[in-house]
C-alpha cells in the first residue's frame, strides 16, 4: 500500500491544532511532525495511506479556516515520497511516532 506525506501550515498556533485535530479524527492517519516555520506560523505533517491523506488534508484545512485569527497558508500532499526523503526530513515512523494501523 503506497504511503503518502501531508503537510498544512497555519498562521498561528491556534489553527495548527485545530487542522492537527481535525486530520486524525478525519481519517486513518499517522502525526509525524509539527513544528513552528517562521513568523508566527506552524507546520504539521502526516502520514499515511494515499487515499486516507488526501480526506485528513481537506479536514484540516478547513477546520484551520474556520479558527478564529488563523488562516491556512499553503498544503501539500507527496504521493508515496521516496526513501530519501524520508532520511532526510522527519517525516519517517518511529518509536516515538508509530505508524496508526
Amino acid at each position: 500500500m503506497p504511503f503518502a506525506v501531508g503537510v498544512i501550515q497555519t498562521l498561528g498556533f491556534p489553527g495548527v491544532l485545530a487542522a492537527a485535530d481535525a486530520m486524525v479524527k478525519g481519517a486513518r492517519v499517522t502525526l509525524v511532525y509539527y513544528g513552528l516555520a517562521e513568523r508566527g506560523e506552524f507546520i504539521v505533517a502526516i502520514r499515511g495511506a494515499t487515499s486516507e491523506v488526501k480526506p485528513a488534508i481537506e479536514a484540516g484545512i478547513e477546520a484551520a479556516k474556520k479558527t478564529p485569527g488563523c488562516a491556512e497558508i499553503s498544503y501539500y500532499i507527496v504521493p508515496n515520497p521516496p526513501e530519501n526523503l524520508e532520511a532526510v526530513l522527519p517525516i519517517q515512523y518511529t518509536a516515538k511516532v508509530e505508524r496508526f494501523i
